[in-house]
């Protein structure tokens, strides 16, 4: 006879009552086949306890497959599939922002060689093009999973175009990449919000948004702030600012604790932290070096075209090995 299972959280999950039920029909089944066992005719209760143990058979199928679900449940929230990735130009100036949009549409064409979506948030450029700030939104299978250690500082060591004397230039962009999590842990009250509204941008004509549906969310303790202009709605745009700015603060919690756990810790790649220096892009030597796991790739073009499988996997792979020190 099987024992008899608590159902409690599958009946809660919606991804999971459905699956009750039909675990619950089978039970009912079985139920209905203890007026067989009492026969006295072998024949039939030879036929009920085969029929007894087949249903018992698809009601285990039916609990692993909400197991299962409940699983991938866990995994997904450890490692969701949507992330906002910020870059932000630092110093260098135009040649930083520049970066910035350079390493920008790299990330986006890894993105499209993943089958991710990728949408732009919000973004504000300099005078030449290139992107003072940018934040995007990235959806897709493994998205976090594959770009969680890509936040950190990022350096670029090349011969700007405006450089007229042929000297190499150092310039910096920042990177952060914040996961967004179905279920979240914090929920922002009210009065620690600043909220401004604004037109979202658009270079003339008919793209011009006449209503201010542009948001900008401030979180007065602790400074951070967030711009959502994508969306069509101010509602919309507020909730999706609200969204990564929950995020953004869970990020710099995580990141707190991080730094307390990494003094403890042998091997990890990196801390999760904006001001680390992850990675050197220098191009008079078309080297990508990556500092943590100090490996070198002679590849710039390649990187900067969105090839950046081999890196995360060596990331991925130094992760692990740390983990199971």
């Amino acid at each position: 006879m099987s024992e008899e299972k608590d159902l409690t959280k599958y009946r809660e999950n919606t991804k999971t009552q459905f699956l009750v039920s039909e675990y619950e029909r089978l039970e009912q089944q079985k139920s209905e086949l203890l007026d067989m066992e009492g026969e006295v005719d072998e024949e039939m209760k030879k036929m009920a306890e085969e029929e007894k143990e087949e249903l018992e058979e698809q009601q285990e199928g039916v609990f692993k497959q909400m197991e299962s679900i409940l699983e991938e449940e866990k995994e997904e929230e450890k490692f969701p599939n949507e992330i906002v990735l910020e870059v932000r130009a630092g110093a260098g100036g135009d040649e930083a922002s520049i970066f910035a949009y350079n390493i920008a549409s790299a990330y986006e064409r890894y993105a499209e060689s993943q089958g991710w979506s990728w949408k732009k948030i919000s973004d504000s450029t300099s005078a030449i093009g290139g992107y003072k700030e940018a934040a995007f939104e990235i959806r897709g299978r493994d998205v976090y999973k594959r770009l969680r250690w890509e936040t950190g500082v990022q350096r670029v060591q090349r011969i700007p175009a405006t450089e007229k004397q042929g000297r190499i230039h150092t310039s910096t962009i920042s990177v952060a990449v914040l996961p967004i999590r179905k279920k979240t842990e914090y929920t922002i009250p009210p009065e620690e919000l600043e909220m401004e509204f604004s037109r979202s941008g658009g270079k003339g004509g008919q793209n011009v948004n006449k209503v201010e549906t542009a948001v900008r969310l401030v979180h007065i303790p602790t400074g951070l702030d967030v711009r959502s202009t994508a969306e069509r709605s101010q509602a919309a745009n507020r909730e999706r600012a609200l969204m990564i700015l929950t995020a953004k603060i869970e990020a710099l919690k995580e990141e707190e604790a991080a730094k307390k756990y990494s003094a403890e810790r042998k091997g990890q790649v990196g801390t999760g932290d904006r001001s680390e220096k992850i990675r050197t892009y220098n191009y008079p030597q078309n080297r990508v070096t990556d500092h943590r796991i100090k490996e070198s790739w002679h590849n710039i073009e390649g990187v900067l075209g969105g090839d950046f499988g081999d890196i995360l996997d060596k990331l991925e792979a130094a992760a692990e090995e740390g983990e199971e020190q």
